[in-house]
C-alpha cells in the first residue's frame, strides 16, 4: 500500500510539472518548460532506480564487476578471487569477464568510489547520463525540426518507460544500454554543432563520443558515420575536400579511442578476449541464451515501446522520403532508423534493448509528425480523428510509462535476502571468507567480501581451503550433507534466498 500511495505522488507530481511546462510551451517559454520536463523525469528516474537491491539480469554481474574494477582499473573480474575451477567461457562464473566493453563499467566503478558500494552508487552514472540526455534531445530535435519539435521529442525521451527502466537497473542490459544512448545521441548533437559552426573541434568531440559509444555497446556505434555524412554533406555549407578530410578525422579519433583496449585485451587476456568477440559474432547467426525470436520481432515490438501509433509517423517519413526530394535531415533519420531495424531483423538474437539507440529518431519523427498534424488536421477526411491522433500520440507513451515504471503496483524495495546480506557485510571482517551453497553468490560478493559459490564441494577441498587461511561458511539446509556439517571449525548460517 505504501508503495501504491507513493507511485500516486510521483504520478501527481510529474503530470502537474508536465502540465505547467506544456503550457510554458504555449507562450514560448522554452527554457523554462525544458527545465520542468528534466524534473519530471527526474522524478520517474529516482522512484525507479531507489530499489535497495541490485537486479538479477544484468545489474548484479555489472555492480559486482564495476566494484572489482576499484582495486584494478584495468583487470575486470567476476570472481575476483577463483578458487574452484571455472570455464572462461561462462561469463556468468569466470574470472576475468570482458562480457561487455569497460566504459559504463569504469563509470559506476568510479561512482561506488565516491558514494560508496551501494545500489543507489550502481545507478547515478546512468541517472545523471538519461537527465542529459533529455536536453540532448531537445536541441537535436530543434535542429531537425522547430523548437516544437525538440520539446515534444525531449519529451517523448523523458517519460519513455524502457529507458527509465534501463536507468534503474530492473531489466536486462540496463546501464550498459544507457550509456550507449546517451554517447550516440551526444555524437549526433556534436556533428549538428559542427555543422552550425563549422569549427573543428566539434568534430574531434564527435570522434571522441562515438569512441566513447563503442566503448559502451561495441560497434553498432558506426551508425553515428553514415548519419555524419548525409548531414554534413546535405548541408551544402562545407566544400567537399573539407568534408572528406573531417570525415577522416572522425573515423581517426573514433579509432583512437576504442582500439586501445581492443587490443590490450586481445594482449593480456588473449583466450577471453577471442572466446567474446566470437561470442559477440554468433549472436548474429545462432540463437544465444534463448533470445531466438521472429524474424520481425523488432518490428513488431516498437508499437509497445514506443505507442502502438508508432507506425503512422515511420509510414510517413517514409513516404516523404520516397516522393519528394531528397532531403538530408529526412535521410539521416531514415538510415538512423531502418538500419539498425534492419540489421538487428536479420540477426537471430533479439531483445528488446538492442535497438534502443535508434530511441532519438523515434522521437523526433513522432515529434515532426505531431506537427505536421496539428497544422495540417485535414489530412484525414474527418478532423476528429486527426485530433485523436493527436492526443494518443501523447497518452500511449505516457501510459507505457505509467505500466513499464510499474507506478501503482507493490513493489518489495528492499527483499528479505538483501537485508540478510547487508548484516552479514557487517559481521564478515575477515576478506578471506568463502560461503558455500547459497542461491546468489553474485549478489552476494557485491555485498559482502567473501568469495561465494552457488554450490558446495567435497569435503576434502573444504579442509584444503581451511589450510590456506579462509574461514568457510555454508548456508544450512537440506543441501548440506553430514559429512560437511560435522568438518571443524566450519560455519554454518541461515540466509534468506
Amino acid at each position: 500500500m505504501k508503495e501504491i500511495v507513493l507511485g500516486l505522488i510521483v504520478t501527481l507530481i510529474t503530470l502537474v510539472l508536465l502540465f505547467f511546462s506544456f503550457r510554458l510551451v504555449l507562450r514560448n517559454q522554452y527554457r523554462v518548460a525544458l527545465i520542468l520536463l528534466v524534473t519530471a523525469g527526474l522524478a520517474l528516474r529516482v522512484f525507479v532506480s531507489t530499489d535497495l537491491y541490485v537486479h538479477t539480469w544484468d545489474e548484479r554481474y555489472h555492480a559486482l564487476v564495476a566494484k572489482n574494477l576499484m582495486q584494478h582499473p584495468l583487470k575486470p573480474t567476476l570472481y575476483d578471487q577463483p578458487l574452484l575451477e571455472y570455464d572462461y567461457t561462462n561469463w556468468t562464473s569466470n574470472h576475468i569477464w570482458l562480457h561487455k566493453q569497460p566504459l559504463p563499467l569504469w563509470a559506476i566503478a568510479a561512482s561506488m568510489s565516491v558514494f560508496g558500494v551501494n545500489e543507489i552508487a550502481v545507478r547515478i552514472p546512468s541517472l545523471i547520463l538519461s537527465l542529459i540526455g533529455i536536453g540532448l534531445m531537445f536541441s537535436i530535435g530543434r535542429f531537425f525540426g522547430n523548437r516544437l519539435t525538440g520539446f515534444l521529442a525531449a519529451f517523448l525521451y523523458s517519460i519513455h518507460g524502457l529507458i527509465i527502466e534501463l536507468t534503474g537497473g530492473r531489466i536486462a542490459t540496463d546501464h550498459i544500454d544507457i550509456f550507449f544512448l546517451f554517447f550516440i545521441q551526444l555524437a549526433v548533437y556534436l556533428t549538428i554543432r559542427f555543422i552550425e559552426t563549422k569549427r573543428s573541434s566539434f568534430n574531434l568531440l564527435c570522434g571522441l563520443a562515438t569512441g566513447c559509444a563503442i566503448l559502451s555497446k561495441w560497434l553498432p556505434a558506426l551508425i553515428v558515420l553514415p548519419v555524419w555524412l548525409v548531414l554534413v554533406y546535405g548541408s551544402k555549407e562545407i566544400p567537399l575536400k573539407r568534408i572528406v578530410k573531417e570525415f577522416l578525422v572522425l573515423v581517426l579519433v573514433t579509432v583512437m579511442v576504442a582500439l586501445p583496449w581492443q587490443v590490450y585485451i586481445h594482449l593480456v587476456f588473449p583466450n577471453e578476449a577471442l572466446w567474446e568477440s566470437t561470442f559477440n559474432t554468433s549472436h548474429f547467426f545462432s540463437e544465444i541464451e534463448g533470445h531466438g525470436k521472429p524474424l520481425l520481432y523488432h518490428f513488431d515490438k516498437i508499437r509497445i515501446v514506443y505507442g502502438e501509433l508508432i507506425y503512422l509517423p515511420l509510414v510517413w517519413i517514409l513516404w516523404n522520403t520516397i516522393r519528394k526530394r531528397i532531403n538530408p535531415k529526412r535521410l539521416a533519420l531514415v538510415i538512423w532508423i531502418f538500419v539498425p531495424l534492419l540489421f538487428f531483423t536479420l540477426a537471430k538474437t533479439k531483445m528488446q534493448a538492442y535497438t534502443l539507440f535508434v530511441a532519438p529518431a523515434f522521437f523526433i519523427v513522432t515529434a515532426q509528425f505531431f506537427v505536421y498534424l496539428h497544422r495540417n488536421p485535414s489530412f484525414f477526411y474527418y478532423r476528429w480523428i486527426s485530433f485523436l491522433i493527436l492526443i494518443l500520440l501523447i497518452a500511449l507513451p505516457f501510459r507505457y510509462s505509467i505500466e513499464r515504471c510499474k507506478l501503482f503496483q507493490p513493489v518489495e524495495r528492499e527483499p528479505s535476502w538483501v537485508v540478510d546480506l547487508k548484516t552479514l557485510s557487517k559481521m564478515i571482517h575477515n576478506k578471506q571468507t568463502v560461503i558455500f551453497n547459497y542461491s546468489r553468490p553474485i549478489e552476494a560478493m557485491f555485498y559482502t567480501d567473501a568469495i561465494v559459490y552457488e554450490n558446495t564441494p567435497d569435503a576434502d577441498k573444504i579442509i584444503d581451503l581451511q589450510r590456506k587461511g579462509y574461514s568457510v561458511l555454508v548456508v544450512d539446509n537440506e543441501k548440506v550433507t553430514k559429512t560437511i556439517k560435522n568438518i571443524p571449525e566450519i560455519g554454518l548460517i541461515r540466509l534468506s534466498e
